[in-house]
């Protein structure tokens, strides 16, 4: 598990590392080598164990294979000498990955792509439970959006054997269908110390083999729904002016003379051009 680690101020042993030079000149104006040697060697050893921390960054530290902490404040610091330290950034970054192609729940071919917002949250399993976070996270990433994109189907047509249709789709899922990737991306890269802070699709479209397909299908579904609406708004219209007609004893009208004026109504109505009247000279009859 990950722990704190709390090294020495930079800048105290900097103004121990002067007073070696300083020893060194006196080393040098005494002419003693093993003063100038000792000396010389204890600097070189000293000046290896500084290390520099930015903000939101952090210095992980080994020592011959054992972990010994984390640096997590920002600043100039010194450390043992012998520490291997391995700098972690703890920034937000960006995944965009590339539209891939996939089936959908109905098997079509689709592209799909995300865009995922992620950190390192836990160094210690970012540097020793993976071989490179970056790399992890980039195909958990992808393996996450294959798996959603094969649960959902892309639209939410009518299945053709139960008339039925799928309430939650990958066009029109919206946050929830974020909501779920970003669920499915964490608890795949929760085992690298990285947390989630936002994944969202960015790319979605058919694949192009079936996209002008899909397009038609799209538009046919869209115009049935139109004139079913119009059919019904048509229907009620017509209802009530026969209601009104006989409650205003406006006109009499048999069933066959109905029949006749509901029909042209619904023409009219229904029609999607506009209706050119025709005067009848005649009698009510001819």
């Amino acid at each position: 598990m990950e722990k704190t680690y709390k090294p020495v101020s930079g800048y105290i042993m900097l103004f121990a590392i002067l007073l070696m030079g300083a020893v060194i000149g006196v080393g040098i104006m005494i002419k003693n080598p093993i003063i100038l040697v000792v000396a010389a060697f204890l600097m070189i050893i000293l000046m290896s164990g500084f290390v520099i921390v930015s903000p939101n960054g952090s210095g992980v530290l080994t020592l011959f294979g054992a972990y010994k902490g984390t640096i997590r404040d920002n600043g100039f610091f010194w450390v043992n000498p012998f520490f291997k330290k391995q700098k972690i950034s703890l920034r937000a970054r960006n995944l965009d990955t590339p539209p891939i192609k996939v089936n959908d729940n109905l098997g079509n071919p689709i592209k799909i792509g995300a865009v995922v917002v992620w950190k390192v949250k836990e160094t210690y399993k970012a540097a020793f439970d993976v071989d490179d976070y970056q790399n992890f996270v980039n195909i958990q990433s992808e393996a996450a959006i294959r798996k959603l994109a094969g649960a959902y189907p892309y639209d939410d047509f009518e299945d053709e054997h139960t008339g039925e249709t799928n309430h939650l789709t990958l066009r029109s899922g919206g946050v929830e269908i974020d909501d779920k990737l970003e669920d499915a991306i964490t608890r795949r890269v929760q085992i690298a110390g990285i947390e989630v802070i936002e994944a969202r699709i960015s790319y979605l479209a058919y694949s192009e083999e079936i996209a002008s397909a899909m397009l038609q299908r799209q538009q046919a579904t869209a115009i049935i729904a139109a004139r079913k609406k119009i059919v019904e708004g048509a229907v009620g219209m017509v209802d009530d002016a026969l209601i009104q007609l006989s409650e205003r004893g406006i006109v009499d009208l048999d069933q066959d003379k109905k029949a006749a004026m509901v029909s042209n109504l619904l023409v009219v109505l229904c029609s999607d051009k506009a209706a050119n009247p025709i005067i009848n000279a005649g009698t009510l009859h001819n």
